[in-house]
């Protein structure tokens, strides 16, 4: 059964509200106006004049208009409360069959929760304390045809909240305040980087060749140009062609997919940034990084000492940087032997359950160890360094030993949140690296590069020294909000079909 379908109360209640509706239309006149313009907001009339005495506010004659969804409603006699919910909290209203008259009042009385209301009238505050408004006009500006869920339990079904963001909105507070961190988040990452003088660009969303990250694409195919086409996985190669053209700052925050599974961190199409500097390397970036995101920590949460499933991330701390063959030493308790030890990492991968890649060097086996049983245990922030060349196609080869390179992944609470490197800036070494992604496709591997010559031709017209990175926007929000699962930090993610 479709979790989703009303139940057959609730068809009963739907069934009724459509009645209410059809009547209302039978009527005549204007069923769903748009001619109200609310002048107030719950929240700012909380702070203004929540503390006043009723003796103080109610000889003010504070007049008010607002409009919400109504959330709750309690009809007695001659007067009864609503209570309605706006955008920045909710307010009470106290109805009169006196102050509106008996066939308005007969009217309200069959409104129903969920409806839109606008109502207008004068502050005071009740006798049990509550700021009120006592109402001279009230209307129905939205019939609502379903129920919303329990009033005192919200939404419970997590799948439900999922589909239905609509109602999880309406319905769970948390929920509201979760999103509206994230804009801030957002609105402070793009703030610090105007401030350190990055533009701000849009590059495509279609590519004529996926590039830019190891991924399986998205497929579609353009009909004017008969053309396939693929969704972007990653801005990188675009942004870099801005800095060949001269610009030396550049950052775009993107929309990316990518074809793969769905889980408590991935969702297949996913917000990042990518900021690009002329003359930096991977030790400006990670400067640079670590103090953009706790900036954004302090702007969106108040703070860059955070909890995350109930313990303790020091963004308000620096850093903590090593090697991959570091951090094997002191998150695996490997020896300097073990970590040298070709045989000994190999016994290692396999007693972790996972593949020992094919004819790996030293530098892929310690990565592949440190993936397999590292990356989970970094909890605080930490840069991860020195990646094999073979998994890095777009980052400069490390200068004293070429086998790897100058590159970085930063890790949180046991999850990547940022990739950056001195980029590759040798285009006949671009080519080559290509070519060995190209091979690798035609061997089988579906999220190996494609050969995009046009990039290796904007490095044969020049680009300078850069260093670039990539922050996953979803991931980061959802330590700010200690959420945990992606799915909880997009408004709208991926979801099976409900039939």
């Amino acid at each position: 059964m479709d979790s989703t379908a009303p139940h057959a109360d609730d068809n009963q209640l739907i069934a009724e509200r459509r009645a209410k509706l059809a009547e209302r239309r039978k009527q005549g006149g204007v069923v769903f106006p748009n001619d109200f313009k609310p002048e107030h907001r719950a929240l700012p009339l909380a702070q203004q004049y929540g503390e006043l005495p009723n003796e103080e506010l109610e000889p003010q004659g504070v007049t008010v208009s607002v409009a919400g969804r109504m959330m709750l409603k309690r009809v007695m006699g001659k007067a009864s409360f609503a209570t309605v919910q706006d955008a920045t909290g909710r307010i009470q209203l106290y109805v009169q069959r006196d102050a509106l008259g008996d066939d308005l009042y007969a009217d309200f009385k069959h409104w129903d929760l969920g409806d839109i209301l606008a109502a207008r009238g004068t502050l005071f505050r009740t006798k049990t304390g509550e700021l009120s408004i006592k109402v001279t006009e009230l209307r129905l500006l939205t019939k609502s045809l379903r129920p919303l869920p329990d009033k005192f339990h919200g939404v419970a079904d997590q799948e439900l909240k999922y589909r239905q963001r609509y109602v999880d909105l309406i319905t769970d507070e948390a929920a509201r305040d979760r999103f509206a961190q994230r804009s801030k988040a957002v609105a402070a990452m793009r703030g610090f980087m105007v401030e350190h003088g990055f533009l701000e660009v849009e590059t495509p969303m279609l590519h004529p060749i996926p590039g830019g990250a190891n991924a399986k694409p998205f497929v579609t195919h353009h009909n004017a140009l008969d053309q396939e086409m693929f969704l972007r996985i990653a801005p990188e190669l675009y942004l870099k062609r801005l800095i060949v053209g001269g610009f030396e700052r550049v950052f775009e925050i993107n929309r990316n997919f990518r074809n793969e599974g769905l889980s408590v961190r991935h969702n297949p199409e996913f917000t990042m940034m990518e900021f690009y500097s002329a003359f930096w390397d991977h030790h400006d970036l990670m400067d640079f990084t670590e103090a953009l995101l706790r900036h954004v920590a302090v702007k969106a949460h108040g703070s860059a000492a955070l909890t995350y499933n109930g313990q303790p991330v020091h963004l308000d701390q620096p850093f903590a940087r090593l090697t991959i063959r570091d951090a094997l030493l002191q998150h695996e308790g490997l020896s300097e032997a073990e970590a040298d030890d070709p045989a000994a990492l190999t016994a290692r991968i396999q007693k972790a359950g996972e593949k020992v890649p094919s004819n790996a060097n030293l530098a892929q086996l310690q990565y592949a160890l440190f993936e397999a049983v590292v990356e989970e245990k970094l909890w605080q922030p930490t840069f991860i360094m020195n990646h094999p060349i073979e998994v890095s196609p777009l980052a400069r080869a490390n200068d004293a030993n070429p086998g790897i390179t100058d590159r970085f992944e930063l890790y949180m609470t046991g999850r990547e949140v940022a990739n950056g490197f001195s980029e590759l800036n040798d285009a006949e070494d671009q080519a080559a690296r290509f070519q060995a992604q190209v091979d690798a496709k035609d061997g089988g591997d579906d999220e190996a590069m494609h050969f995009d010559a046009d990039f290796v031709r904007a490095l044969e017209i020049g680009m300078p020294p850069t260093g670039g990175c990539g922050i996953g926007i979803d991931r980061f929000v959802m330590l700010l909000t200690d959420s945990p699962s992606i799915r909880d930090v997009i408004l709208f993610p991926a979801l099976r079909r409900e039939n």
